[in-house]
């Protein structure tokens, strides 16, 4: 991972912007509709399920930290694994993740545009090819802007939900948790699987690894405040929501944020929360092109895909072909049917899959490549490492098989689509060598 193109990447990401890009990714819309179910399986016992929720991602996060102080990379995902464990491994891990994250960015959109449509209305198709050019352009002149921009966004989502929590507050019932666990231990570990998803993408920033200003030491410590904020924020919302509404009435809303903060807000809660909700898709949405974006970036420059995606910017040192291609592919995907949209189901499936191989990829480094080891800033003993990592890698695969009993149908368009990506593999040397 060396070269011109590695050294031309402008370092515009932050100590703050990294803890943003993990809690712009991980705290989108699923705050806003998950606490019903997740409460009509658990009651108050729910706010248990959401530490519990929180360790699978935790030992996984160990992970991320070790290797992104160890070896930051932009596309770490794909590079990772396309190094220590097999290049075809990394591979299939950011194909993946392409159908995972236009599928993601689409729906981010979809639902970004019928918040703002309850506002004023919005011709749907047009406004998410809208929202899909503006983070184009955020990203496009520097990772820096798209930095501050997530980083402007976060802060004010955080401002809406410590509002939220502060109103809310005095006119909690604290008849409301009891009992704490009403369907018993059975309710609080159902209610887990719901909830994991929470915390997914708080490693977002390792993504854009060699734009990240002392990425050694900036990637663990804000890897660990990320999780750390997304408890605290995801605790202290519940809470208020279970305390101010009630289980059986939380669990039974179809917008249990929206209709706790009117027992309090009155009238101005459908502009406050509304609001928080467009906040918080539009970080999410703008940390998913980055991430995107970069994994395309990451494959092109290894040879995986055309070259000319592993470019950068001269001016702004940005990987802009990366980036028109992520904006040209987010385009195409909205002349297909909207039932397209079914493929967030399969957002979570890439996204196991890229822990499980980071997980290992960290194994691997800790038994064969001491010298990488040494070089992190955040590292346990090598057998320690092994151990949490084969734990993470465990964990991931666990929850990837819990959800085919769930509903294959998102397992089966990810196969059509790997198949897919196994012919590209295969052809693809053969076609490069001819178009040279």
């Amino acid at each position: 991972m060396t070269g011109d193109n590695l050294s031309a990447l402008a370092k515009g990401i932050t100590l703050p912007a990294v803890i943003a890009l993990g809690l712009g990714t991980a705290v989108g819309v699923a705050v806003f509709s998950i606490v019903a179910p997740a409460t009509a399986l658990a009651g108050p016992g729910m706010l248990i399920a959401v530490g519990l929720a929180a360790l699978p991602m935790a030992v996984i996060a160990l992970t991320y930290a070790f290797m992104g102080s160890a070896l930051p990379a932009s596309g770490a995902s794909y590079e990772w694994p396309r190094r220590f464990l097999h290049p075809f491994i990394g591979f299939l891990v950011a194909w993946m993740r392409i159908a995972g994250s236009v599928g993601a960015i689409l729906v981010m959109s979809l639902i970004l545009v019928r918040y703002v449509s309850s506002l004023t209305p919005l011709p749907t198709k047009p406004a998410m090819a809208g929202a899909f050019l503006l983070v184009f352009l955020a990203n496009y002149r520097g990772i820096g802007i798209a930095a501050r921009l997530q980083t402007l966004l976060m802060g004010a989502l955080v401002a809406l939900f410590v509002l939220f929590t502060a109103w809310g507050l005095p006119s909690v019932d604290s008849a409301n948790f009891r009992p704490v666990l009403p369907h018993g231990w059975h309710g609080v570990l159902a209610a887990v699987p719901l909830l994991i998803g929470l915390f997914f993408g708080l490693e977002a920033a390792t993504e854009a690894g060699e734009e990240v200003a002392n990425a050694r030491t900036a990637i663990p410590l804000g890897i660990v405040l990320s999780i750390g904020s997304a408890i605290l924020l995801y605790l202290c919302v519940s809470a208020v929501a279970i305390g101010v509404a009630g289980p059986a009435a939380l669990g039974a809303s179809q917008t249990p944020v929206l209709d706790a903060a009117a027992v309090f807000m009155g009238g101005l809660a459908k502009p406050v929360m509304i609001t928080a909700a467009i906040v918080a898709i539009g970080k999410s949405l703008n940390a998913l092109f980055i991430i995107y974006s970069r994994n395309l970036y990451a494959m092109g420059r290894s040879g995986v895909l055309p070259a000319a995606l592993g470019k950068v910017h001269p001016r702004f040192g940005t990987p802009h072909i990366a980036l028109i291609t992520a904006l040209a592919t987010c385009c195409l995907a909205l002349l297909l049917p909207m039932t397209v949209t079914a493929l967030f189901l399969a957002v979570n499936i890439p996204t196991l899959f890229k822990y499980a191989a980071t997980c290992l990829s960290a194994a691997r480094v800790a038994a064969r490549h001491p010298e990488i080891h040494q070089a992190a800033r955040f590292r346990l003993s090598r057998g320690a490492t092994q151990f949490w990592a084969y734990v993470g890698a465990a964990a991931a695969a666990a929850v990837i098989l819990l959800g085919f009993s769930t509903d294959w149908h998102p397992y089966a368009a990810l196969g059509v689509w790997v198949l897919a990506g196994i012919g590209w593999y295969l052809a693809w040397p053969r076609l490069n060598r001819n178009f040279q």
